[in-house]
């Protein structure tokens, strides 16, 4: 049975509605749900969101004992990306068909804009389609759809609890956010404009006219030019454009109170709070030596660490030159103990850092291309030229506490004087592992945030993976504290940190250190 998604005022009216039609001809004994905005009016009607209509009638079924019954498929226009297909799987639909985007190609290839034949390119959309949901699957450590179907493995951010509650119940929301009139509102908004032609978007692309991006002309153009001429008027420009904006992070919506001020002189000094800096682990490789060594040279001169990322060194670095600049990175990275991870690597570390996690793309590994794979990298790393490196979803190598309680107590007896740090994602409950983390004997752990990294990710990971670091830092302090275990470990946060505004705010939710990357 065919049931349009199409609704004329009340959104929640509509999805009721919906929801008696589909139990009574499930009742009825109708064995397949075909949930469509196909048939939707352009003239009188909009189309409610699919996600939503799925999530609606799949627990609808739940609680009448019916779900058994009958299969769900979603006929969507709106789905045109592998996330989209993601969500509708993982909130209850059997199948998926995204008219839409299987339209647009076929009309492109008749209009000769790409080559091939119409069933040819159509199939290999939906193979794409299908290798993107192995991908997002295959970093959640799922290897059968069956088992994803419905699992909701998803964190909402920004809707409201009554939205939850009542459409995606079980769903972790740390935030509340948005009510369904204001979906609604917004829903009929998208449906409404009238234009003959699609915005390009912004979400990658930084445009004049698009949404706000936190890296755009305007803050590089102050920032390069504060730091290439020592100017610090020109950086504090800088923090007034980066500071002041709409709200593009969790911490834009803070505020300090207001306090009675003391003297500067009585605050710790600049030399002592850089000391508390890192930079981000970048490997060598995915940036060039000179940027790789300089990185290394800075944080050295200011008494901060740089990090190796998982790339190795070259040997030379280990020793100071003779014009005294020192080279060697303090921080060692080790992720599924490869890639020049060597004894000698080893003991050359001020902290070795696990990698159980990135905050860019939780769930995959760090990758290089092959044809980045120089002689000259492939020696450092270990490998072979030519030959493209990628380092496994950490949850294959690190399957428990007590695992990474083993790797602990092995990189502490390669190296006593280095500092042992665990790197972590922001998540709902990373609270929870950060309390084995610390009972692990890590010295540090590091939460790291979801808008980090140098967007060298696939899309399905620079958009929909990942939380911000507020929340996963919060949880963690006061997760730790709870159990009595703060005093054990130290722990540091990362994640697009670009004024001092933003590393107040990180102390303040329980962060003692802070890294930088891009």
């Amino acid at each position: 049975a065919y049931f349009s998604t199409g609704y004329t005022e009340n959104l929640k009216e509509a999805l009721n509605n919906l929801g008696k039609a589909v139990i009574e001809a499930v009742q009825q004994g109708v064995e397949v749900v075909v949930l469509e905005d196909k048939s939707v009016s352009e003239a009188t009607q909009f189309a409610m969101p699919m996600l939503l209509a799925v999530s609606h009638i799949h627990q609808l079924l739940i609680r009448h004992d019916l779900r058994m019954q009958t299969s769900i498929v979603a006929m969507s226009g709106e789905m045109r990306e592998v996330h989209h297909l993601a969500c509708l799987v993982g909130y209850g639909a059997n199948a998926v068909v995204p008219y839409l985007a299987q339209k647009t190609i076929a009309d492109l290839t008749e209009n000769n804009r790409i080559q091939g034949d119409v069933a040819s390119n159509v199939a290999q959309l939906n193979t794409i389609f299908s290798e993107g949901l192995i991908k997002v699957m295959a970093k959640m450590g799922i290897s059968t759809v069956q088992s994803y179907h419905g699992a909701q493995i998803f964190e909402a951010v920004g809707l409201g609890d009554d939205v939850i509650e009542h459409y995606f119940p079980g769903t972790p929301s740390k935030l509340s956010g948005i009510s369904l009139a204001t979906l609604d509102v917004e829903n009929k908004r998208r449906q409404t404009i009238d234009q003959p032609y699609l915005q390009p978007g912004s979400t990658f692309q930084w445009r004049q006219q698009g949404q706000y991006h936190t890296f755009n002309p305007m803050t590089i153009q102050l920032l390069q030019h504060a730091c290439r001429d020592n100017d610090y008027e020109k950086f504090k420009q800088f923090s007034e454009v980066a500071n002041h904006h709409t709200a593009s992070h969790l911490r834009d919506l803070f505020d300090f109170k207001t306090q009675s001020s003391i003297h500067l002189d009585e605050v710790e000094p600049v030399e002592t709070i850089v000391k508390r800096f890192k930079t981000g682990a970048m490997s060598y490789g995915s940036i060039s030596q000179e940027a790789h060594q300089t990185l290394a040279e800075a944080m050295n001169r200011l008494g901060g660490k740089s990090n190796s990322g998982e790339g190795g060194e070259a040997l030379e670095r280990y020793t100071v030159s003779e014009d005294g600049a020192d080279y060697k990175s303090a921080i060692k990275q080790v992720a599924s103990g490869r890639f020049g991870v060597t004894s000698h690597y080893l003991q050359h570390a001020k902290e070795i850092q696990i990698k159980v996690a990135q905050g860019a793309k939780p769930g995959e590994g760090g990758q290089l291309p092959g044809t980045k794979v120089y002689p000259w990298i492939a020696e450092v790393r270990g490998s072979t030229p030519g030959i493209g490196l990628i380092s496994p979803p950490p949850h294959h190598d690190i399957y428990s506490i007590e695992d990474l309680a083993q790797l602990i107590h092995d990189l502490k007896n390669v190296n006593r004087q280095a500092d042992i740090t665990v790197k972590l994602v922001s998540k709902s409950g990373v609270g929870t592992i950060a309390a084995g983390v610390a009972k692990a004997f890590a010295d540090k752990i590091v939460i790291s945030g979801y808008d980090g990294g140098t967007g060298a990710s696939p899309k399905t990971s620079i958009q929909h993976a990942g939380l911000p670091w507020e929340l996963g830092l919060a949880e963690t302090h006061q997760t730790l504290m709870l159990n009595g275990l703060r005093s054990r470990v130290r722990l540091e946060t990362d994640g697009k940190l670009l004024t001092g505004r933003d590393v107040a705010y990180a102390a303040a939710l329980g962060a003692e250190e802070f890294g930088f990357a891009t």
